[in-house]
């Protein structure tokens, strides 16, 4: 199993973190975004990554990836089993990924002006979502799920993004943030770009 992936990537390391959680070996291919390798432009005809080939299998979304991994290697489950919980859990990761992802993408990429008011409306959506992280240990779970892989990223990416929570206000999501990065399987998933996000 090959992963073309970018070390400072959200979406790759959603990715990376779901391998190391399910203990995957995959052979890791780091991508220049500036200059894409031959290969990658002839497996996946968006050029994106992160993309993940698996013997004659080629997958290049980051949603799709995951469940598909979540399913190909089904222990430990990283969904919910009840069809309830499995529609909630979608939803979240779809609010996560509509609302959270292109405002961190915003930050990290547009002018300041744009980044600035970017910047404030996902520091005051995770601030407001506060109430659900205290609820229970994992966003809407008692397990590691897909939804925490996909929130972990941008929690990471909050001090190169310029967001600090405030301590009385979020302190569910500080809470949270120090149980997924004390994971062995998260310290795993870390690129050294993003090692270095935190140093």
């Amino acid at each position: 199993m090959n992963l073309f992936s970018s070390p400072t990537c959200p979406y790759c390391h959603r990715t990376r973190i779901v391998l190391a959680e399910k203990d995957i070996s995959f052979e890791g291919i780091d991508v220049d975004l500036n200059h894409l390798p031959e290969d990658l432009s002839e497996l996946n005809p968006y050029n994106t990554v992160p993309t993940l080939v698996d013997r004659d299998l080629v997958l290049y979304d980051s949603r799709v990836i995951i469940e598909y991994l979540d399913e190909r290697f089904p222990h430990p489950p990283l969904m919910p089993v009840d069809p309830v919980s499995r529609a909630k859990s979608r939803l979240a990761l779809h609010r996560i990924e509509n609302d959270w992802y292109p405002l961190m993408g915003s930050i990290l990429t547009k002018p300041e002006k744009t980044a600035a008011k970017s910047r404030k409306m996902l520091q005051e959506s995770i601030i407001a979502s506060a109430e659900i992280f205290a609820a229970m240990p994992y966003f809407l779970s008692q397990e590691f799920t897909l939804v925490d892989a996909t929130i972990a990223p941008v929690l990471w990416r909050l001090p190169v993004m310029g967001i600090e929570l405030p301590a009385k206000e979020a302190k569910s999501i500080l809470t949270y943030q120090d149980r997924i990065y004390s994971r062995d399987t998260f310290r795993d998933s870390l690129s050294e770009a993003e090692q270095e996000m935190r140093l």
